[in-house]
């Protein structure tokens, strides 16, 4: 896949702001099932944020999702997110400010496709990856 294949790209954020933006339980089932790290996520976002940021150089990405991936950008480095050595699961339960990341997600999905509950991704790179 190339930096310009926009579909593909598409759906693979897509896919991250779907566990963003799922329901609290799901979130944290889907955490604990993939024993991901919170700094993973946080990495994460930090790439969908880049991809984002040519998307919307090239007219394929609404300036108002990207200004709401910005601020979630923004909200985990306020959570200090990449600091935590932990499970995304224990994360979810402390920082009232997931629900802030989630409500931005649901936003963006539901203006790009038109609704927010997508299935959750069954499979995720290596546990290595996240180690």
């Amino acid at each position: 896949m190339s930096l310009d294949d926009n579909d593909y790209w598409q759906r693979w954020i897509a896919r991250l702001l779907a566990i963003l933006a799922a329901d609290p339980s799901d979130q944290l089932a889907w955490a604990s099932e993939h024993q991901v790290r919170t700094a993973a996520v946080a990495d994460d976002v930090e790439f969908i944020l880049h991809l984002a940021e040519g998307m919307a150089e090239r007219g394929t990405l609404e300036p108002e999702a990207l200004q709401d991936l910005k601020t979630i950008d923004r909200f985990f480095a306020e959570m200090d997110v990449r600091g935590r050595a932990g499970r995304w699961a224990d994360a979810l339960t402390v920082d009232v400010t997931w629900s802030e990341v989630r409500t931005l997600a649901r936003r963006i999905l539901v203006a790009r496709l038109g609704e927010w509950r997508l299935p959750l991704p069954r499979r995720v790179p290596p546990q290595h990856i996240y180690d």
